[in-house]
């Protein structure tokens, strides 16, 4: 299944005032789409707006909480009316937990399983009533967290879970019906975003990320490539692909890394604030956090799953020049002057 290129394209962004989706929604201008932009945060998601339209993009906001499926509901309604439709709809919005999760109250876990798990379902079930008599994409924004636990963070894994587990299903369906609609899932590794200053907080230290860590624009330009070429589940980051591989293969052994975990999640400031943004919207606008570790630049390996021909035929070349470079130097053949 292929879809019409970006310049030509609707893309409706949910957590678009922050973080991965607000890369999206930048980059998705500057490539020519028209962008609906759901978040929260109304006052960022207007500068953002006036943002795109300075550099001659097309762009429209909507404060919405993808907690409710009504909120999510009037975004399809907004495109609609604006638009005519969307072609592409992403779900990006959610938050973590950071604590044990017998300390987190009921409350927490709650909201952050609301935001998480059921606003992906409400926007990929409002989605894919428009995108069935229309065709398109439907992308979801899980995490490495989709396939592995991590302790300290393990609503926030359980949420990934479900969206994984849900998004699979949803998929089945829509082949089943022959609908003409791709699913993808988006899978991050550590990701340089606000995400750990926006979390909710219950440790003695601020929270961080483990390394490497990976700049958002790497997971925006999958994103849109999936717009155009559906992939069924992208990693972005090799680390997170590697990590993943290495759990399924032994998974008693992964458990064993619960203590460094940990550690690499807690940095040694104290909370800057506890109280996040999991029940109220706060901070918003910045695409990037600020870790104290470098970024990486790049993902090697996600660009080569993006182009899988592409990193094919490198391969094929290196395995090409190497067979040469050995035929060249064996025994008795006669080497040229």
């Amino acid at each position: 299944m292929k879809h019409k290129p970006l310049r030509e394209q609707v893309i409706v962004i949910t957590g678009a005032s922050s973080g991965i989706g607000l890369a999206t929604a930048r980059m998705a201008a500057e490539r020519g789409a028209r962008v609906v932009m759901a978040a929260r945060s109304g006052d960022a998601l207007a500068r953002i707006r006036a943002e795109i339209e300075g550099i001659g993009g097309k762009a429209i906001d909507v404060v919405a909480d993808v907690g409710r499926r009504a909120d999510v509901q009037a975004v399809a309604d907004r495109a609609e009316a604006t638009f005519g439709g969307f072609d592409t709809w992403v779900n990006v919005a959610g938050g973590s937990i950071y604590g044990r999760l017998r300390e987190i109250s009921d409350a927490d876990h709650e909201r952050l399983v609301q935001t998480n798990f059921w606003g992906t379902v409400y926007g990929s079930l409002v989605a894919t009533e428009h995108l069935r008599q229309h065709g398109g994409a439907l992308i979801n924004v899980g995490s490495i967290a989709s396939d592995l636990a991590f302790p300290f963070q393990g609503m926030y894994a359980a949420s990934k879970h479900a969206v994984k587990g849900f998004t699979d299903a949803l998929r089945m369906e829509l082949m089943y019906e022959k609908a003409p609609v791709s699913v993808t899932l988006i899978k991050p590794a550590s990701i340089d975003t606000p995400l750990p200053q926006r979390a909710r907080n219950y440790m003695d230290r601020e929270p961080s990320l483990p390394p490497p860590i990976y700049p958002p624009e790497e997971v925006a330009n999958a994103i849109l490539h999936a717009a155009v070429h559906p992939q069924r589940d992208i990693f972005v980051g090799g680390a997170g692909k590697a990590f993943t591989a290495g759990k399924e293969f032994a998974p008693g052994a992964y458990d064993y890394l619960a203590p460094a975990i940990i550690a690499l999640q807690k940095r040694a400031s104290a909370p800057r604030n506890p109280d996040g943004a999991l029940h109220a919207p706060v901070a918003a606008g910045e695409m990037r956090g600020d870790p104290p570790l470098p970024v990486m630049r790049t993902s090697a390996y996600t660009r080569a799953t993006l182009h899988p021909l592409a990193a094919a035929a490198g391969l094929v070349g290196i395995g090409a020049a190497t067979a040469l470079a050995v035929l060249s130097n064996a025994p008795g053949r006669r080497r040229p002057l």
